[in-house]
């Protein structure tokens, strides 16, 4: 069984045991257990796939939080051509990696 769930303002394709590395979510610590409640899709299982409008109702995605890390550097360079204006930046996005432990879905869903 699959999921698709929103968070971070990006949609991501899970399943039960993937670990995923997603945005960083607000009072999450090492081990502690967190609940995705945005499921915009569930298929794979029994019967036909789940498609919410825009979430499918009373359906869940569980958890737990492996570690804290950070993404791979990204290179912002702004330029304007003939004006001797260069700007070179860097940026690394702030990441949890989670395991997924349970995808749960609604008796009537």
């Amino acid at each position: 069984m699959y999921a698709v769930i929103e968070t971070g303002g990006k949609q991501v394709r899970v399943a039960e045991g993937d670990v995923v590395d997603l945005e960083r979510v607000a009072g999450a610590e090492n081990g502690s257990e967190v609940v995705f409640d945005r499921v915009l899709m569930i298929g794979g299982g029994e019967g036909e796939a789940a498609v919410g409008e825009p979430v499918v109702e009373g359906a869940r995605v569980r958890a737990s939080l492996v570690s804290d890390l950070r993404g791979p550097k990204i290179i912002v360079f702004k330029f304007k051509r003939r004006k001797g204006y260069r700007r070179r930046n860097g940026h690394r996005q702030d990441l949890q990696r989670f395991r997924i432990e349970a995808i749960e879905r609604a008796a009537g869903a």
